[in-house]
């Protein structure tokens, strides 16, 4: 297989030409660009809570950062003195400049408690920058208000290595995330009432409903109708000319009601809209049926929202979103219903990546927020496309992938970089001595429970029977031909035995490099000995590669991903996935790649098989297709796509200080 990715067809694109050199004739800067100066840290012992580090953390000026990193004050749109979004005309203007160094930073199988993989890729940036005076930008997701109000907390990295200011990051931020929910949920509504609207008319009335005739008997098609006219293979132009047939062909979907995948979404744990009837209203009557709603982050337009190159690219991609099929087996799709133009619409301004900064003023790049256990868990290419610009080729840009390298890592290399055409140079492999121990038979990990004596004691030989999770991970980061350093992110409770343990064991494993870290507890100067060994990492030669051919068929490629990353004895297929995929074969989606929804918790399917379990079989109990952001993904066990809230949210804790108008709480 090739070892060098190129962009497809659908590749790597910069916003509209006339759009780019109508903004680029303007693009004069208001300011000189300046050279950067980090934040000098006030570390306090113990530690505090990370919203109260946050909020004592000094904010430089967005347009202040922006400056550093050469952005224009034209090439931004402020959101307040702390966070902007940069506008996508800067990649024209940056094209001829060279890449810089691609990180991303992955897990081993994590506990419920997460390994720090946000903090590690904050600490990391803020040693290269603040410490080794390298050109850096951190690209990470926005998270879910799902997580945060539940289980998990905030999600801005945390101690001294973190986005700030921390309570934007988690709450709202520039509202790219209910710009998608209501994109979404319009995409419901119009599917619904549209099938209401073709069971209670006639052709002739839903045409002229469609194209309404003006006082001189004229019609006019708009811009979506002619896009579906082009798919029909109809070239007129005017309502009028159509034939009845025509008419027919144009106006009625004629959806198969037991084919529709497109449910609803909200951006909180709400297991309780799992499943919903809906169209229970008197004037719906007899149109009722059942619906449910998924978490706002397993959307498909938050796929594509990660995916796109270009505002071009994502109204075709919207434009391709697959809703259903019509009762000759067809697929029926957003452009079908004529609300893609609208969903661009709403999408206009979150496709612009949000710039803000770390506890140390370095950038970052906080863009689209995808489930990586659910969707592909990946920041948005747009940001890592111009983040790789702004540093040039002597800079950094660390990305972080979802979840453990199983689920993240794998999703990162075969869809992200193989619709981007990035080549990554090192990823980062974050392990614990508490999660190893898990892997090793320790106690049940639960989370907002104290940690057994087990995890907290120094217990090598527990911490030895966790160490082939780490192995696995290298072994399937080597699979792709990227170098690994493994981050060992310490705590507080473990041993110098223990840490020194995990570290020459990586590099027996075939790790680059195995460093000790505490980031967490010491901001970038805790980081500064993986930073630099990512530095000498990234400049050893790599031989990146796929590991399948997106051409193979469906179930192959599922079973490639089971064996050679999960290390499945094989694979089973429930009726239903078996008929979806012959659906989806048919309609031409079976060249998409794979993207697996499965439990984070476990190499296997199950979440109690800790370590490298071997001699499991896994099923797929559903496939979904997302053609518009470019995958198809089987939904393996009992992967749900909306979480549920525990007994014990942490939204107990959220609160606002009535005094100083603060947020506490948070994490």
């Amino acid at each position: 297989m090739a070892t060098k990715t190129k962009p497809g067809k659908k590749g790597v694109k910069a916003a509209p030409k006339k759009v780019v050199k109508k903004a680029a004739k303007k693009a004069v800067p208001k300011a000189a660009a300046i050279v950067f100066k980090p934040t000098k840290l006030k570390r306090v012992r113990p530690v505090p809570s990370d919203i109260e580090i946050a909020q004592a953390g000094k904010l430089k000026p967005i347009i202040h950062i922006a400056r550093e990193l050469g952005i224009r004050e034209n090439e931004l749109e402020l959101y307040g003195p702390y966070k902007a979004k940069i506008k996508l005309e800067i990649l024209e203007r940056l094209k001829n400049k060279s890449n810089g160094k691609y990180i991303d930073v992955t897990a081993i199988t994590p506990t419920p408690l997460g390994e720090g993989k946000t903090t590690t890729t904050v600490g990391l940036s803020q040693a290269l920058g603040a410490h080794l005076g390298k050109k850096v930008i951190t690209a990470i997701r926005q998270p879910s208000m799902g997580p945060t109000f539940g289980i998990k907390g905030g999600a801005a990295g945390g101690g001294y290595s973190q986005i700030i200011p921390m309570e934007d990051f988690n709450l709202h931020l520039t509202g790219d995330i209910h710009a998608i929910t209501a994109a979404h949920n319009l995409v419901a509504a119009a599917m619904d009432t549209r099938i209401m609207h073709e069971k209670e008319q006639d052709d002739e009335k839903l045409f002229n409903a469609l194209c309404p005739a003006n006082k001189k008997g004229e019609r006019k098609f708009s811009p979506t109708m002619l896009r579906r006219l082009k798919k029909l293979g109809i070239a007129k132009t005017n309502p009028n000319d159509l034939t009845p047939e025509e008419r027919t062909r144009f106006a009625r979907l004629d959806i198969d009601e037991s084919t529709i995948t497109w449910r609803r979404v909200v951006d909180i744990n709400d297991r309780m809209l799992r499943e919903v009837e809906v169209g229970r209203g008197k004037d719906e009557a007899g149109h009722a049926h059942m619906s449910g709603y998924d978490i706002t982050v397993a959307s498909e337009i938050m796929a594509v929202l990660a995916l796109t190159t270009s505002l071009e690219d994502m109204r075709e991609r919207f434009g391709r979103m697959v809703v259903a099929t019509n009762k000759r087996g067809e697929a029926v799709t957003v452009e079908d219903l004529g609300v893609a133009g609208a969903v661009t619409v709403l999408m206009k301004d979150a496709i612009k990546p949000n710039l803000m900064q770390t506890l140390e003023g370095t950038p970052a790049t906080v863009h689209a927020g995808p489930f990586a256990n659910i969707a592909h868990g990946q920041s948005s290419i747009i940001a890592d496309m111009i983040a790789l610009k702004l540093v040039g080729k002597d800079g950094y840009v660390v990305t972080e992938s979802g979840f453990g390298a199983d689920i993240g890592m794998e999703k990162f290399f075969n869809i992200k970089c193989r619709y981007s055409g990035l080549i990554p140079h090192v990823v980062v492999m974050v392990a614990t001595v508490r999660a190893l121990k898990m892997h090793g038979g320790g106690p049940k990990v639960v989370a907002g429970k104290p940690l057994a004596s087990e995890y907290t004691d120094e217990n090598l030989d527990l911490l030895k029977a966790g160490l082939p999770n780490l192995e696995r991970h290298i072994q399937n980061a080597l699979k792709f031909g990227v170098n690994v350093v493994v981050a060992v992110n310490s705590f507080a409770t473990d041993t110098n035995a223990e840490v020194e343990l995990i570290r020459e064991a990586a590099l027996k494993m075939g790790a680059m490099d195995a460093v000790v870290s505490t980031h967490w507890a010491d901001g970038g100067a805790g980081a500064k000995k993986l930073a630099e060994a990512v530095v000498k990492a990234a400049e050893k030669p790599s031989n990146f590669k796929f590991l399948y051919d997106v051409k193979r068929p469906i179930k192959e490629k599922i079973e490639t991903i089971a064996a050679e990353i999960y290390r499945a004895d094989g694979v089973d297929y429930t009726p239903e996935a078996e008929e979806q995929i012959e659906r989806y074969t048919r309609l031409g989606f079976g060249d998409l790649p794979i993207c697996m929804a499965k439990t984070h918790l476990s190499f296997s399917t199950d979440a109690a098989q800790k370590g490298a379990p071997t001699g499991f079989r896994i099923t797929v109990r559903e496939v979904r297709a997302s053609a518009g952001a470019g995958f198809l993904y089987p939904i393996l066990g009992d992967m749900r796509t909306m979480p549920g809230l525990p007994t014990r949210p942490s939204f107990y804790d959220v609160d606002l200080d009535l005094k100083t108008g603060k947020v506490v709480g948070l994490f």
